[in-house]
């Protein structure tokens, strides 16, 4: 069976709910776990992605196939979660795949949901995981927008660039890029307001 040909039927499968495959388990979980197998390494991933899309699995189905699946089926669910998810329901993923080292996952954690729901805090944290991981910034989902008028990202990027420097090791490009982002003034304020004052921060 061509990949097309296998996709396709998976997906009308993956969109029935009441479709199971082998020991009851649904079946779209079964071509999830195939998909590799079955389109390709260079498809699979958009394979994986459409079969959730599918399927629209709810959060604890998700959250399932997070925990039991390969670190592919793991990116897969991350990637869908804006799409399938409403509500800050599914956070606890992205917290998980954020105190991880693997680059992919922390890549894919910071998508639109991540945007959506992430506290500044943790948001914060996640954009200095990128600086220490290698992840380019640029998979930070809308980054300048949350970064703008950060003055508690611009410290903790300013110390981070110290630590660097002090340790003889070079200051990541992406660290500058950011902090261009914080320096941009809070929509809203006029130029020259410090960063978070408008929120009764100090400098």
């Amino acid at each position: 069976m061509s990949p097309d040909t296998w996709l396709a039927t998976a997906l009308d499968q993956a969109a029935d709910p009441t479709a199971t495959g082998p020991g009851g388990l649904p079946l779209w979980e079964v071509r999830l776990a195939e998909a590799g197998r079955a389109c390709g390494p260079e498809r699979a991933d958009a394979a994986r992605v459409a079969l959730l899309r599918a399927a629209r699995p709810d959060t604890a189905a998700l959250a399932r196939v997070y925990r039991h699946g390969t670190g592919a089926e793991r990116r897969a669910v991350l990637t869908v979660l804006d799409a399938l998810v409403p509500d800050d329901s599914a956070l606890p993923l992205v917290e998980d795949a954020l105190r991880t080292n693997d680059t992919h996952l922390v890549a894919a954690a910071l998508g639109p949901y991540a945007a959506r729901h992430l506290d500044a805090h943790a948001w914060r944290h996640a954009v200095l995981k990128c600086l220490f991981t290698g992840v380019p910034v640029t998979a930070v989902h809308d980054l300048a927008h949350r970064a703008r008028g950060d003055a508690e990202l611009a410290r903790m990027l300013g110390d981070f660039a110290a630590e660097r420097t002090a340790a003889g090791r070079t200051v990541p490009q992406d660290l500058r890029t950011v902090l261009a982002h914080t320096a941009a003034p809070t929509e809203g304020a006029p130029d020259g307001v410090p960063a978070g004052a408008l929120n009764g921060e100090e400098n």
